[in-house]
């Protein structure tokens, strides 16, 4: 077990809770809700959390890493039949950098191909992005981080049938977002890991602090991280390769020491992979 350190939003409690919601077996938002939510207050949160490390044994699999979906279930079954063609039968881990809802129109859509796509790739991770923990967030506390809304959370609700327009009061929304998530989709967001690592390559949704060892990295950073990560040393991080979204960039960046596969596929219409066999890297689009 690896100790992340929770900082940044200090009213959440969703990574120390979801444990506890796992071994008591409730499947069911509103139940989840009700009897963590009255504890979702503003506090000190900055004990560390026991997190499961997914750390894997180096493995002749070929890695697939898909960048940020945002809602666009087209581009995301575009690119699945793509990566399975290249692949031709070779067995494959693939690996979803998150970032799966969103500003797009089918946020509730791209959340059910993911639960369903082990049919087709039956070794998949799936990480957790911002946005993932922004609608944990909304979920836990409604007027604290009512600002979701305004990152594209109001397109997702609407994909569950909810006009933010129509409601006055926060809460209520809260309320019927919880009636309308399918237990099935907020296991899945509960399930979300922070990072994956297969040497070489260590796997998170926006990068590193180069300043912490990696048992000390805060979630806040594994999330959120932007120039610090991209102005570091590349000696900070060892022999690794760091391959993250989180941040759009016109082309898929391609350095010896980090690969960024967030095309902005929301914006582009570009939804993006990368095909990693050993040191050789492909880049898939839809």
């Amino acid at each position: 077990m690896t100790a992340i350190v929770i900082r940044g939003n200090p009213w959440r409690l969703a990574f120390l809770l979801y444990r506890d919601f796992a071994a008591a077996e409730m499947a069911n938002v509103r139940e989840w809700i009700a009897l963590h939510g009255g504890i979702f207050q503003r506090g000190g949160m900055s004990e560390p959390a026991n997190l499961h490390d997914t750390q894997l044994p180096p493995s002749a699999k070929i890695l697939v890493a898909i960048g940020d979906i945002h809602g666009r279930l087209d581009l995301l079954d575009r690119l699945l039949p793509k990566i399975s063609e290249h692949l031709d039968g070779r067995a494959a881990r693939l690996v979803f950098l998150g970032d799966y809802i969103d500003r797009g129109p089918d946020s509730a859509g791209v959340l059910d191909r993911l639960i369903g796509v082990r049919e087709s790739f039956s070794d998949c991770v799936f990480l957790k992005g911002n946005h993932e923990e922004a609608l944990l967030d909304f979920l836990a506390a409604p007027e604290e981080m009512a600002s979701w809304l305004g990152w594209g959370g109001d397109a997702t609700l609407l994909s569950y049938g909810l006009d933010t327009d129509e409601f006055e009061d926060i809460k209520a929304l809260r309320d019927a977002f919880a009636a309308a998530l399918p237990d099935d989709h907020f296991r899945f967001l509960l399930d979300l890991e922070l990072f994956h690592r297969a040497a070489p390559y260590q796997f998170v949704h926006a990068g590193l602090n180069p300043d912490l060892p990696f048992d000390r990295q805060i979630e806040r950073d594994l999330l959120w991280i932007r120039d610090r990560f991209f102005n570091a040393n590349p000696k900070s991080f060892g022999d690794w390769v760091i391959v993250h979204g989180h941040t759009p960039v016109d082309a898929p960046d391609n350095l010896s020491w980090r690969i960024n596969v967030d095309t902005g596929a929301v914006w582009s219409s570009q939804l993006t992979a990368v095909v990693l066999d050993g040191e050789d890297r492909r880049f898939l689009t839809s």
